[in-house]
C-alpha cells in the first residue's frame, strides 16, 4: 500500500508542479522524465526500509527473539532493491544531464563510464549503489549485535551523496541546504523505515513483545518527527524564500507535505497517549493496526511529493547571479561586512545539526537530572550549569558570528578551533555525562540494547581504553593540529561541507578525551598519578605553543586559492591575518591550560585528604594495627642484621 499511495502521490505532484513535464530543449523522453523521479522514490523507500530496520536491531529488537534475524532479513531485501534502484537512478540522471538517448552502443557506454568516474553526479550515484550493495551483504553476513552497529553507520553513510545533490548542491545557503536535507532524508528514513519494519514483523512478536517495542520505535519516531519538522522548515524556507511564493506550484506541495507530515504527527500523538496503554491493558489490536495503516497511507504521501519536489523548479533561483564575486564562487554566499565585535556577538549563521545536537544533548541531560531527583539521588548543581554552559559555548561556535566569518578569514578559523578543542571540552567534561547516563537511563533485561547499553559496551570496550590512555589523548589533542593543517585535510574541511562538520567533530572528540584525562569525573581504564597529569598538561601545552609559533612565522599563505582569494577590501591581509591566528593558537591555550593545571592541583590536594583521612580511620578501627606490623617488620630486620654482623 505504501509504494502504491506514494506513486499516485508522485505522478499527481509531477502533473501539478511540471517536474516531469517536456523541456523546450533537449528532451530525455517520456521514459526517462517519469523513470527519474520513480526509481529516485524507490531509492528513498527502499533506503527507508534498510536503515529502519537495522536502527530498530541495534535499539529495540533482542538477539535472542524471532523478530531480530527478520528485521535483518528485512533490511538485505530493502538494500537489494535500493541497489538497483540506486543504479537505475545513476542511467536516468546520466540520459537527463546529457541528453545523450539510451541504448548500448559504445558512444553511450563510454559516456556512462565517464560520468560515473569523473562527474560529482554520478560518482555520487556510484557511491549510494555500492553502499547500498555491501550493506546487502553485510546484513546476510554479520549477526553480531555489536557489529550491526556498524552495518547500520554504513546504511546511513548513503545519506551523504544524496545530501550532496539536486536542489541543494547548487543553491545559495549551499551548507544549510545540505544539512537539512541530510537530517530531514534520515530521520524520515528511521521513522518510516522503522513503521514498515514493525507491520512486516508484526507476527513475530510473541505475547506483549509488541507493546514492549512499539515504546521503544516510538521514542525513535519522537525525535525523528522533531528532527524532520525542523529540517523540512530549514529546507523549505532555502528553497520558497518567502510566503507569498507559497502560492507557487512548489510552494503548494510544500504545503501539501508539511500536512502530511502534520498529521503523522498527530498519529503518533495518539499512538504514545492512547493506543500503548490500551494494548498494554490487553486491549484489542484492531485499532492499532488501523492508525498504522493511516499512518502509512500519509507517510506514503509526503514520501510522494518529496520525490516530485526534487524535480519541480523552485520559486528562489538556485544559480549563483551572472556576475558573482569571488567569495560567492569560493563559498555560494556574499561575502559577509567589516568584521567588528559588535557583529562577532549579534550575526549569526544557523547550523541545524548543531542546533539540534545541543537541544537534544540539553533535554536529555536535564531528563536525566530530573529522573534522578525523583527517585530520590543526588546530583550536584554544578554539574548540570557546566554542561549547559559547555553546549551554550558549543552552539555559540557552530552557530554564531564565528561561523559567520569562519570561512572568510583564517583568525577566525583559528579561534574557532581553539574554543572546540580547548574552552567547550573543559565545560563539559566536569558535567560527567556517562555517569548520568548509567545512573539515570533504566537498565534492560531483554537482551535488546538501549542507550544504557550501547554506552557502558562503549566506555569498556578496548578502543576506548586506548583512546583514552593519557598518553594516547594528548598524541591525539596536539598531533591533530599538525595532521590537519599541514595535511589535504585543511583544504577539505575548508572547502567542503561534510569535511567542516567532521572538523567540529574531530577537534571536539579530541579535546574531550585530553581533558577527561586530566580531571575527568566518568569512568576511564587509566589515570596518570596527579604529578604526571601535570606533567602531561605542561608537556602537551608546550608541544602546542610551538604549533601556534610555527603558523606564526610561516611566511607562505595556507590555502592561498581560498583565503587569499575571496576578494576582502577590508580587514587584515591574508598573511597577516594568518599570522593572527596563528597568535591565537599560542595565546588563547594559556587561559585553558592555567585552569586545568589549578583544577589538578585542587584535586589532588582534595585526594591527599581523602586518603589521610581514609589511613586515620582505618588506624582508629584496628588500633594501629598496620602502623605496629610495619613497626615490628623494622625490627626483625634491624635484628637479623644485627645478628649478621
Amino acid at each position: 500500500m505504501l509504494l502504491i499511495v506514494a506513486v499516485l502521490a508522485m505522478v499527481a505532484a509531477l502533473a501539478f508542479g511540471g517536474g516531469a513535464a517536456a523541456p523546450l530543449l533537449a528532451d530525455p523522453g517520456a521514459l526517462v522524465r517519469w523513470g527519474l523521479p520513480t526509481a529516485t522514490l524507490i531509492v528513498n523507500l527502499s533506503a527507508a526500509g534498510a536503515i529502519g530496520a537495522l536502527v530498530l536491531a541495534c535499539f529495540a529488537f533482542s538477539p535472542g527473539k524471532p523478530e531480530f534475524g527478520a528485521s535483518l532479513d528485512f533490511a538485505a531485501g530493502s538494500a537489494a532493491v535500493m541497489t538497483v534502484a540506486s543504479a537505475v537512478t545513476g542511467l536516468f540522471t546520466f540520459v537527463s544531464a546529457s541528453n545523450v538517448p539510451l541504448s548500448f552502443d559504445a558512444t553511450f557506454t563510454n559516456g556512462l563510464s565517464s560520468f560515473i568516474t569523473s562527474v560529482s553526479l554520478g560518482q555520487a550515484w556510484l557511491g549510494i549503489t555500492l553502499i547500498a550493495a555491501a550493506v546487502t551483504v553485510l546484513c546476510f553476513a554479520v549477526r553480531n549485535h555489536t557489529a550491526l552497529i556498524f552495518v547500520t553507520a554504513l546504511a546511513i553513510a548513503s545519506i551523504i551523496p544524496m545530501a550532496q545533490q539536486g536542489h541543494s548542491a547548487d543553491a545559495a545557503g549551499h551548507d544549510a541546504a545540505v544539512t537539512s536535507f541530510g537530517l530531514h532524508v534520515l530521520f524520515a528514513a528511521i521513522w518510516l523505515g522503522g513503521l514498515v519494519t514493525m507491520i512486516v514483523l508484526r507476527r513475530r512478536f510473541e505475547g506483549g513483545r509488541l507493546v514492549t517495542v512499539l515504546e521503544r520505535y516510538s521514542t525513535l519516531a519522537l525525535i525523528a518527527f522533531i528532527v524532520v519538522a525542523a529540517s523540512g522548515y530549514v529546507n523549505a524556507e532555502l528553497r520558497v524564500g518567502t510566503l507569498a511564493q507559497l502560492a507557487t506550484p512548489y510552494g503548494i506541495l510544500v504545503l501539501i507535505k508539511v500536512a502530511a507530515l502534520g498529521a503523522l504527527g498527530l498519529f503518533g500523538v495518539l499512538q504514545r497517549r492512547y493506543l500503548i496503554g490500551r494494548l498494554s491493558a490487553g486491549g484489542s489490536r484492531s485499532a492499532f493496526w488501523w492508525l498504522v495503516t493511516a499512518e502509512l497511507a500519509f507517510m506514503g504521501i509526503a514520501s510522494g511529493v518529496a520525490a516530485a519536489l526534487a524535480r519541480t523548479a523552485t520559486p528562489v533561483a538556485e544559480k549563483l547571479g551572472t556576475t558573482p564575486t569571488p567569495a560567492e564562487i569560493l563559498t555560494g554566499e556574499k561575502l559577509p561586512p567589516e568584521l567588528t565585535w559588535g557583529r562577532l556577538v549579534t550575526s549569526w549563521n544557523f547550523d541545524l545539526l548543531w542546533v539540534l545536537g545541543c537541544a537534544f544533548a540539553a533535554f536529555f541531560y536535564l531528563a536525566g537530572v530530573w529522573r534522578l531527583r525523583k527517585r530520590g539521588d543526588r546530583w550536584p548543581i554544578h554539574r548540570t550549569i557546566l554542561w549547559l554552559a559547555g553546549l551554550v559555548l558549543l552552539f555559540y561556535i557552530t552557530s554564531g558570528g564565528i561561523n559567520v566569518y569562519e570561512k572568510y578569514l583564517f583568525s577566525t578559523h583559528m579561534l574557532a578551533h581553539m574554543v572546540l578543542t580547548m574552552m567547550v571540552p573543559l565545560l563539559l567534561v566536569p558535567g560527567a555525562p556517562v555517569t548520568l547516563a548509567v545512573r539515570a537511563i533504566r537498565k534492560r533485561n531483554d537482551g535488546s540494547r538501549g542507550g544504557r547499553e550501547w554506552i557502558l559496551l562503549a566506555v569498556h570496550s578496548r578502543f576506548a581504553a586506548v583512546i583514552s590512555n593519557p598518553i594516547v589523548a594528548a598524541v591525539l589533542f596536539a598531533g591533530s593540529l599538525w595532521a590537519f593543517y599541514y595535511t589535504p585535510l585543511f583544504r577539505w574541511a575548508t572547502t567542503d561541507h561534510i569535511g567542516h562538520e567532521w572538523m567540529i567533530v574531530h577537534f571536539l572528540i579530541t579535546g574531550y578525551l585530553f581533558v577527561q584525562s586530566l580531571i575527568g569525573i566518568d569512568p576511564v581504564k587509566y589515570r596518570l598519578a596527579y604529578p604526571f597529569r601535570l606533567i602531561l598538561l605542561l608537556g602537551t601545552m608546550a608541544f602546542h605553543a610551538f604549533f601556534g609559533l610555527s603558523i606564526m612565522t610561516t611566511q607562505g599563505l595556507l590555502l592561498a586559492d581560498w583565503f587569499g582569494s575571496m576578494g576582502r577590501t577590508w580587514g587584515a591581509l591574508p598573511l597577516v591575518d594568518q599570522q593572527t591566528g596563528g597568535g591565537i593558537a599560542w595565546s588563547v591555550g594559556e587561559i585553558p591550560t592555567v585552569i586545568l593545571a589549578i583544577i589538578v592541583a585542587v584535586q589532588w590536594g582534595r585526594n591527599d585528604d581523602r586518603e589521610t583521612k581514609r589511613r586515620d580511620r582505618n588506624a582508629d578501627r584496628t588500633g594501629e594495627a598496620e602502623l605496629n606490623a610495619y613497626n615490628e617488620r623494622l625490627a626483625k630486620l634491624a635484628t637479623r642484621d644485627g645478628a649478621s654482623r
